[in-house]
């Protein structure tokens, strides 16, 4: 019989068979695999040594946990950003590389790179994947390029026009309950809370034109939204519940499937409704009874669209297109309100010229609603919310994966498979891009910064009332 001698692993002469050999293969293909992925790792670290990086918190975690969501965190973001200026290295946990980048200059190559070459990170938005499915969000390649032409039409402004009146009405329902706790001596409200039910209010009117009464009386969707949204935020600082089955073991984990199967059930009964009543009146009738209402609801809208070949969304794109939109709409469009309000009542000066703005746009008109065409007719009010919004984004940080290397403008590289995290808020309070950037403006001194016209240290000098 044919002899292997395997001296060398200390096992002596032995008789050679189809599975030893197979093991010995496999265990070759694994040494290779690990001596190939260390040998990656290190020229990665290597290539990122000309980034410069902050202290970390241990060697397992990096720098995991030391931006949390929290105005410490924000805070932590504004140092990082006045101390490196563009770009500082990252680590989340011991092998994950991340590039932070907080100047536009270094921010152009990786957006202006095309989306084959700096897709979506999967490490962090991947969380959302259970809930939100493959909407316009966590999509890529064809399938998103697909889903945005055909949603396209949802946002035209013949459909937009008439949400004007569901958010007059959804915000008069929010300052009604307002007027009633002042009336009774209350002097302090949670606003963001407030503001988050009134937008998921007309969101719910608005994708599903359906009336929840959620700002008066509790809602299990709303309430499964809000705890989805609270649950993937904090998931993103425990390193070791990155992984599925760890994570679905946890009291979390089951809320967040259970939080899921919840807002899932709700939307599909919507769609279910909703195809039930197309095939009985069939498309012109239903277009036409629509247009009497003159709204056209999101699902409406995702439901009619076809594709240049005739095809529809699957029911299962719908959805989660719908859960995509009710979940970056809500949250998005409460924090950005809540922080207007809470500059302009820093600032009662601006509060004051805002409200005469509109008052006097209002002028003897009854009811006193505004409507579309009144939006471009409030400048200075626009120019109090894209500061406000420069000042606190409600969207901080965009996730890329770099597929190849990325060269930056002043010849430095970011190396192909690290992470890049744009970092929004650090952008907005760079000195380098804004002079003074949390500074109050000399009365009567007031600028607006235009992102159109980023570049090394320089910025436009349009009118803004917002302090730096």
């Amino acid at each position: 019989m044919l002899q292997l001698s395997l001296s060398w692993l200390g096992l002596g002469p032995l008789a050679a068979s189809p599975w030893l050999l197979l093991l010995l293969l496999g265990a070759s293909w694994l040494l290779a695999r690990v001596l190939a992925w260390a040998y990656t790792f290190y020229d990665t670290c290597r290539r990122l040594r000309c980034f410069p990086e902050p202290p970390k918190r241990s060697w397992l975690l990096g720098h995991l946990g030391l931006i949390r969501s929290s105005e410490e965190g924000l805070l932590y973001t504004q140092g990082l950003a006045s101390t490196y200026g563009d770009v500082c290295r990252w680590w989340v946990g011991p092998w994950h590389a991340v590039v932070r980048i907080f100047h536009p200059t270094c921010i152009k190559p990786v957006l202006f790179a095309p989306a084959a070459i700096t897709p979506k990170d999967m490490v962090f938005y991947r969380f959302l994947k259970a809930w939100l499915g493959d909407g316009l969000l966590l999509s890529a390649g064809d399938k998103w390029s697909r889903h945005r032409r055909l949603l396209t039409p949802a946002f035209h402004f013949n459909i937009l026009k008439p949400y004007v009146k569901i958010f007059s009405k959804s915000a008069d329902i929010m300052h009604a309950k307002w007027q009633h706790l002042a009336s009774e001596g209350n002097t302090r409200l949670d606003m963001f809370e407030h503001i988050s039910l009134m937008t998921l209010d007309s969101l719910q009117k608005c994708v599903f034109s359906f009336d929840s009464h959620c700002q008066e009386n509790p809602s299990e969707y709303i309430a499964a939204i809000l705890e989805l949204s609270a649950l993937v935020t904090k998931r993103h600082d425990q390193l070791f519940l990155y992984l599925d089955f760890l994570y679905h073991l946890t009291p979390d984990g089951r809320r967040f499937r259970q939080a899921c199967r919840l807002v899932h059930s709700f939307t599909d009964a919507v769609i279910q409704e909703r195809r039930r009543t197309l095939p009985d009146q069939g498309v012109d009738d239903f277009l036409e009874a629509k247009a009497k209402t003159k709204i056209l609801d999101f699902i409406d809208v995702l439901l009619l669209t076809k594709d240049e070949d005739g095809k529809r969304l699957s029911d299962e794109d719908i959805r989660a297109e719908a859960d995509t939109f009710m979940f970056a709409g809500h949250d998005t469009t409460a924090s950005g309100l809540s922080w207007v309000l809470y500059n302009l009542a820093r600032h009662p000066e601006y509060q004051e010229r805002c409200r005469q703005e509109v008052q006097q746009l209002l002028g003897d008109r009854e009811p006193k609603e505004i409507e579309w065409d009144d939006l471009a007719r409030l400048p200075f009010l626009t120019m109090c919310i894209k500061e406000s919004l420069r000042l606190h984004p409600p969207v901080t940080l965009v996730s890329r994966c770099c597929t190849q290397d990325i060269m930056l403008p002043d010849g430095r590289v970011i190396p192909k498979g690290v992470i890049c995290l744009i970092s929004v808020f650090g952008t907005h309070h760079n000195p380098s891009v804004w002079p003074d950037p949390e500074k109050p403006p000399r009365r009567g001194h007031l600028w607006l910064f235009s992102p159109s016209q980023w570049g090394p240290g320089t910025a436009s000098g349009r009118r803004s009332p917002w302090p730096r």
